[in-house]
């Protein structure tokens, strides 16, 4: 057996941290088992699904490197062939028409209620004969339900779980209108695209239990299912905009890297060990479902925050260089050029140290671009001091006659100059650093005067020097 998984979302929002969990789970146990990875796009409330909702969807999947084996399914072309099963139920006897109009359901929920009993249909069309119903009235097609025993599913998360028959109201499968329903869609398509697994978030274990009617009316094999636990927000609540990012989009934006968001996510709620940092590699080698735990994750964003810093450490320099322009461009002060391209790349090895997030990459970087006469914090405005001032402006004679102005010729001058002058080497960089960057921090002295070039350095020491 060739095992295939699905990803199924509804396009009427941005792609939530959960489904894309989802998504990552069921790519990475198809590669791992050497089967297929599908896409579908559950895009039947024509209202809420616009196009601009499947361009982010898929942007953001293939962001995070998730693409599907196959082309993309699009469940609003298959309605004929949904509807044709539910025809082919209601002709077999496996389902009937129902032509209860909204008032009487109504009355079925309410007087339900007031017996204690939970609001639902009560079968009242499942044994009448049509014939009993006002000529041209509207009808539902209702699917027939078992009434005895009990259903199980032999879940690969949650293991086995029951549900009495008794439970399960006909639902229906067929709108009046004669569209389908969800619940008859996904299973015609799951059946129709031969998924062979079912991986996705546990508050659709309800569905299942419906799903598996159709499939069983049908005489077709049910897939194996997999529910995976929820992720919470760090205070155990249900994941809302109070906990803080939810998207794929806005974790993009704030800066996080893809690897970091996938190996985090796989981390949530999977394990192998003590394997923390994984490659997209070492995921599809280790990853199946016995790793997957039943109970709830919580978002821990400050872990997040660590892994993205360690990916951000081992992320190729110029990458990172074209992404931190593109978050510059338009910055207020900042000149976007090539030869602000070349000084970030030379000094990003020492940049990406100190980052936690591509935002606060750009951050650091944006004083290579700008220029003279350059704003400074408050601890940069304590670090030039007059007699400050006073000792770059020696400084800026020194720095001038250098034969080469590289890193490590930099470096012996700074060494010679403080020596000479009676300084500890801090208290003459401190002052230069607060001069070439408008703040307190910075990469390597040595290395950031390099990068800025002996031009730019001399114009900034000219700017604060007396």
């Amino acid at each position: 057996m060739t095992v295939r998984t699905r990803f199924a979302p509804s396009p009427t929002g941005l792609l939530h941290i959960g489904n894309a969990r989802a998504a990552l789970f069921n790519f990475l146990y198809a590669r791992h088992h050497g089967g297929k990875f599908l896409l579908r796009v559950e895009d039947t409330d024509r209202e809420r699904s616009t196009q601009h909702a499947v361009d982010v969807l898929f942007d953001g999947l293939a962001w995070m490197g998730i693409t599907p084996d196959e082309e993309p399914v699009f469940q609003s072309t298959r309605q004929a062939r949904h509807a044709e099963i539910a025809h082919h139920l209601l002709t077999q006897g496996l389902a009937y028409r129902c032509y209860c109009t909204q008032e009487e359901l109504q009355q079925m929920r309410e007087q339900a209620m007031a017996e204690g009993k939970p609001p639902r249909y009560n079968g009242y069309w499942r044994d009448r004969d049509p014939s009993e119903a006002p000529p041209g009235a509207p009808y539902t097609v209702r699917i027939r339900a078992p009434r005895e025993g009990e259903a199980v599913i032999q879940d690969l998360v949650q293991g086995d779980v029951r549900v009495a028959n008794a439970e399960m109201d006909d639902m229906i499968i067929l709108r009046a209108d004669g569209t389908p329903v969800y619940q008859l869609a996904v299973v015609v398509d799951d059946h129709d695209m031969d998924i062979t697994h079912v991986i996705r978030g546990d508050d659709h274990l309800t569905n299942t239990f419906r799903q598996a009617m159709i499939y069983r009316a049908m005489g077709w094999d049910l897939p194996k299912f997999a529910h995976l636990p929820l992720i919470h927000g760090p205070d155990g609540a249900k994941l809302s905009k109070r906990h803080g990012a939810q998207s794929v989009v806005e974790f993009r934006d704030m800066g996080y890297l893809p690897e970091a968001l996938n190996n985090y996510l796989l981390r949530l709620g999977w394990g192998h060990g003590d394997a923390e940092i994984l490659s997209r590699d070492e995921q599809i080698h280790l990853f199946d479902l016995d790793g997957v735990g039943r109970s709830p994750s919580r978002m821990d964003y400050a872990k997040l925050s660590h892994l993205n810093g360690v990916w951000l450490r081992q992320a190729d320099d110029a990458r990172l260089t074209d992404d931190v322009l593109q978050r510059l461009a338009g910055r207020e002060g900042v000149t976007v050029d090539d030869t602000l391209r070349t000084r970030i790349l030379t000094l990003m090895p020492g940049l990406k140290e100190r980052a936690k997030t591509l935002v606060e990459l750009a951050d650091s970087a944006a004083f290579l671009g700008r220029h003279v006469p350059l704003a400074f914090d408050a601890k940069a405005e304590k670090l030039l001091s007059d007699d400050a001032r006073v000792m770059l402006g020696k400084l800026a004679r020194d720095l001038a006659v250098l034969a080469e102005f590289d890193a490590p010729s930099i470096d012996a001058a700074l060494r010679h100059f403080a020596e000479n002058h009676g300084h500890k080497l801090g208290q003459v960089a401190q002052p230069l650093r607060a001069a070439m960057t408008g703040g307190a921090t910075s990469p390597g002295i040595d290395a950031t005067l390099a990068a800025l070039g002996r031009d730019e350095v001399m114009a900034r020491l000219g700017a604060v020097a007396r």
